[in-house]
């Protein structure tokens, strides 16, 4: 059996945690002007993405991308934003469990984009029940959260380098992550040398999503180490972001009357922030510091040790 950890999150611990999460504060991003930039916000018609999307559009970003699944919801979300002037939004169409989803979307981005400033890769799910990709036959929580993510993450790296002439600063790639990672259970038998992601996607097993979704995030990790070891920061600076605990965001909506989501539900409303507040965390990570961040996971607007 092998157990594996992350060493940005490797001094995680639940007491630690929940006394941040009663005590800290996050501040809002100041002073900074975003005007002439453009920016993509994934998930964004909902929760967390949707006031990561606010919070850019108060700081004055000229375009906002709204990537996300479900187009009518995407438009609404866009009228609540600016119910009186929507001219700085676009709505576009990303379904992350779709491979040829994700590779339209970048195709858009690079025949349409002058400018990438910024990208914040936010969506992800938790379903109550396991659900197997259709097309790809993986896990959906590692296939949404992880794998597409990754994905799209390394397509708009091209768009990043082709944008960079056009921007006085490098393309900003945030994910939003989860200090949770740390607790997820990473035991395979990888005696057969059986392939992590077939270890994963093994149907006979009962899995916890909740803990499967700690799984993505950890993956997360791994993939956002790598990619900023082999990504220089003067293309693009690429970090992750935790929003905390989150009472009012609908990530967890699925879990809703079963067990686990009651258990959650009950532990939110004691030490969850608002989504409001939880987004202020990731917008900082996204605008805010410089190469210093690149590569680094940002855990109460602090990097994680």
């Amino acid at each position: 059996m092998v157990a594996v950890t992350t060493p940005n999150i490797k001094h995680f611990s639940l007491p630690r945690f929940f006394y941040q999460q009663l005590t800290y504060k996050p501040f809002a991003a100041k002073d900074v002007d975003l005007s002439g930039q453009t920016a993509i916000v994934t998930g964004a018609n909902t929760g967390v993405g949707l006031e990561i999307s606010r919070q850019l559009l108060d700081l004055g970003i000229s375009r906002l991308i709204l990537a996300v699944r479900d187009q009518a919801k995407g438009q609404a979300a866009a009228t609540k934003l600016a119910p009186t002037d929507p001219s700085r939004i676009e709505v576009w169409h990303l379904d992350l469990r779709d491979y040829d989803s994700v590779m339209a979307f970048a195709d858009r981005a690079k025949s349409s984009l002058t400018r990438l400033d910024i990208a914040v890769l936010n969506a992800g799910i938790c379903p109550a029940k396991r659900i197997f990709n259709a097309k790809t036959g993986h896990d959906e929580i590692i296939q949404v959260n992880y794998l597409s993510t990754a994905l799209l993450a390394m397509l708009l790296l091209p768009v990043a380098k082709a944008c960079r002439a056009n921007q006085p600063a490098p393309t900003r790639i945030t994910f939003t992550s989860s200090e949770f990672a740390a607790l997820a259970k990473f035991k395979f038998d990888l005696g057969n040398e059986q392939p992590i992601l077939a270890a994963l996607d093994k149907r006979e097993d009962r899995v916890d999503t909740v803990d499967r979704m700690f799984v993505s995030k950890l993956l997360g990790h791994f993939f956002l180490r790598e990619l900023a070891r082999r990504v220089p920061a003067r293309v693009a600076v690429i970090n992750a972001a935790s929003p905390g605990a989150i009472h009012d965001s609908e990530f967890n909506r699925d879990l809703n009357g079963t067990v686990s989501g009651a258990v959650i539900g009950a532990g939110l409303r004691w030490v969850g922030n608002s989504s409001a507040v939880g987004a202020r965390m990731v917008t900082d990570a996204a605008v805010n510091h410089g190469e210093e961040t690149h590569g680094l996971f940002w855990s109460f607007q602090k990097p994680a040790a």
